[in-house]
């Protein structure tokens, strides 16, 4: 049978011929069938044009932020200038109202010109528009499977779609560099105006830009987007859009090009909103829903008077610090060659390594790039630019009031809250006492201050030292707490054991960082995230039970019915109740008369508080969170490269750098009465008043 076959295909009869080539379409059209449940379903197409996406708002009504799949501004087909809809179909698809989709008399000639070796476009504005919508399903290999997905996604689209509204869809989806998608974004980028305001050369240049959006950029390329932007003339007056005498002045006239980047608009919790994304996107993964279509209403616990505020404290206080830190790192004491540290920064570029690379030994690289003012400038600037995180949770609920994860979102998306991970020096102290008062000890109960020498595995050996020398004499808890003595501590936590005081922090918040089990942890040497501490502390407050942080309270869809409702997490009791009340008895010490009295005497907050002042090794970082018993703030702050300090022992605190923050924002909230300056924490106890006025504030300006 094989023999016969193959005799056949070298011996074709007439008869067999004609049965091959009538086979050929029939195969071609089971081919094209088979393809088309792997194309957009016409549901999915209906939903592409409706440019709904999920607006994010905050527990007091106010609009947050808008998830949106890239910049862009949707704008009715009313709201484009005609000259940009004549220049389009003039240049890419002159039959656009005449065809179904699919342009035959393009596809014969651009398919001959392919198969002679010459690829040549044949795509009609709704093909091009079934790429744009459907990266991923579609494609764009120049394959025959690709070309049929699109032919049969153009013809869903003009089902569906009425002419006018698949032009609106393409113009308000197409890309034109810079983030900017869609006509109206682009006309604002190239050309400082919205879409309904381009004249006939700003459309024709916007249009010429579709061909090749970099080969033909106005900016990048000025020559050849003019020459692309007259042909783009030409073929309106082609096809009767155009006068020829009007071209022919029109050709001669320059780009006219006000190029500004549109930046998306941030709103004021964007490093909260950033995180919210990513949670929604898999929520909606889940449930079928699509974040940047569907018009989600996502509720959200932030308060944004207090996001405000916490902005504004985060703003004034780094604004204070880094005109120290500008002070400390110059050119002439720590941006300099002869500092080893930046040497080292010098080393990490790409500079640097361009220039061994071209032969240079190390030092005279250095040399080199140090003799470059600019190069030592930006350097300097980028590696001493103070950075900080600031978060406030309800510790009743878990609810997240306020989230501040960097000082600019734009210059430093990194989030400090729930990306950052820093050793947080002393604000860990709490979890060696919690853990002593949990098996039995009282804040009365004293060691004595004294050098200490713990063994550690090996031969080595750790002395906990303080800035104060030892006093030789018994020191209670509630004294070490206050003041923050290490010595004390570090007894304590060998009294404890580290396994129990790692189990306690765990329990109460810090869950996702790694915690190592060593001695040195009582003095928080591994490094944990702001929004674990927070939470912790939350604990502390709520009579040791830890509650998670809640970000959502529910979804609605546009029409305001509920999609799902997100109650408070269930308490977990992490601390007994009688051991948690002790420990926020003592840490009121630490504001009253300890290392965060200044929350008193500097900005004359008398509520019933408590708190932690938190110094690494070098003032590398600094920490203060205060507890409220509606409100559990705190704050970080240091450099994103942690070799870099203040270099200022008294400015490197935590009570003097992240404590101002915290302390300005409770100011405001306690004023505004955000928050009730009346509220008691557990165990109650007489409100602290100060000893003299409240001082006025020049530093801040806000209202509400």
């Amino acid at each position: 049978m094989f023999a016969a076959v193959l005799h056949g295909l070298r011996h074709p009869t007439r008869r067999g011929v004609a049965l091959l080539l009538a086979a050929v379409p029939l195969l071609l059209l089971a081919y094209v069938l088979a393809l088309i449940p792997f194309t957009p379903r016409i549901g999915d197409i209906r939903k592409a044009r409706i440019d709904r996406p999920a607006l994010i708002v905050s527990a007091d009504g106010n609009r947050l932020a808008e998830f949106k799949p890239v910049n862009r501004e949707w704008v009715t087909l009313a709201q484009i200038s005609p000259y940009v809809v004549q220049a389009l179909v003039a240049t890419e698809d002159r039959r656009f109202y005449q065809h179904h989709g699919i342009d035959i008399l393009r596809v014969v000639p651009a398919a001959l010109h392919t198969f002679s070796g010459t690829r040549q476009g044949g795509s009609t504005i709704t093909q091009q528009l079934a790429r744009n919508l459907y990266p991923d399903e579609v494609g764009r290999a120049p394959t025959l499977t690709r070309k049929l997905k699109e032919a049969i996604t153009a013809l869903k689209i003009e089902s569906v779609y009425s002419k006018d509204q698949i032009l609106e869809t393409y113009l308000n989806t197409v890309p034109f560099l810079y983030n900017a998608y869609g006509v109206e974004m682009a006309a604002r980028t190239y050309f400082g105006k919205p879409a309904a305001q381009l004249n006939i050369l700003e459309s024709a240049t916007l249009v010429g830009m579709l061909k090749a959006n970099s080969a033909y950029n106005p900016v990048l390329n000025p020559d050849r987007a003019l020459e692309r932007r007259n042909t783009v003339l030409e073929q309106m007056v082609k096809f009767g859009k155009l006068k020829p005498a009007d071209c022919t002045w029109l050709k001669r006239q320059p780009l006219g090009v006000n190029f500004e980047i549109q930046s998306e608009p941030t709103g004021t919790a964007p490093h909260f909103a950033a995180q919210l994304r990513r949670w929604l996107i898999g929520w909606a993964d889940r449930n079928g829903y699509d974040i940047y279509s569907d018009g989600l209403v996502v509720r959200t616990t932030i308060d944004s008077r207090l996001q405000d505020m916490a902005n504004q404290a985060l703003a004034w206080q780094t604004g204070q610090l880094q005109s120290i830190a500008d002070a400390a790192w110059n050119t002439r004491t720590g941006c300099w060659p002869g500092n080893s540290l930046f040497q080292a920064f010098i080393r990490q570029t790409p500079e640097y390594r361009n220039a061994r690379d071209a032969g240079l030994s190390d030092p005279a690289a250095i040399r080199k790039l140090a003799m470059d003012g600019q190069f030592v400038d930006a350097l300097c600037h980028s590696k001493t630019q103070i950075q900080a995180g600031f978060l406030a949770i309800d510790p009743r609920n878990g609810d997240i009031k306020a989230w501040v994860g960097s000082r600019d979102f734009r210059d430093e998306p990194f989030d400090h809250v729930q990306q950052a991970r820093r050793q947080p020096g002393s604000t860990f102290k709490p979890f060696v006492y919690g853990a002593a008062f949990a098996d039995g000890a009282q804040p009365g109960d004293t060691i004595v201050d004294r050098n200490v020498t713990i063994a550690l595995t090996g031969n080595a050996v750790w002395r906990p030292t303080d800035a104060e020398p030892p006093t030789g004499r018994p020191m209670s808890l509630r004294d070490a707490l206050a003041l923050s003595r290490n010595r004390v501590t570090a007894q304590l936590m060998q009294r404890e054991g580290p396994a129990k005081v790692v189990a306690l922090a765990r329990a109460m918040g810090v869950r996702e960082s790694p915690l190592d089990a060593v001695p040195s942890l009582a003095l928080g040497t591994s490094p944990v995230t702001l929004k674990e501490m927070v939470s912790a502390y939350c604990t502390i407050e709520n009579r040791g039970a830890y509650v998670e942080p809640r970000m959502v309270t529910r979804i609605e869809d546009r029409e305001g019915n509920v999609l799902a409702d997100f109650p408070a997490a269930h308490p977990e009791q992490a601390l007994p109740a009688s051991a948690a009340l002790k420990l926020v008895d003592v840490m009121r010490d630490v504001v009253d008369r300890g290392t965060g009295a200044d929350i008193r005497s500097r900005f004359g907050i008398h509520a019933d508080v408590a708190g932690k002042t938190g110094t690494t090794q070098g003032n590398t970082d600094s920490w203060f969170i205060l507890i409220h018993p509606e409100l559990v703030a705190g704050a970080w702050v240091g450099f994103d490269d942690a070799r870099v300090t203040l270099r200022n022992d008294y400015w490197g605190e935590g009570a003097h750098s992240a404590l101002p923050m915290v302390g300005a924002f409770y100011d405001m909230a306690l004023r505004a009465q955000v928050v009730d300056s009346r509220a008691q924490l557990a165990p109650p106890r007489k409100v602290v008043r100060p000893s003299r006025p409240r001082p006025r504030h020049h530093f801040l300006f806000w209202s509400f």
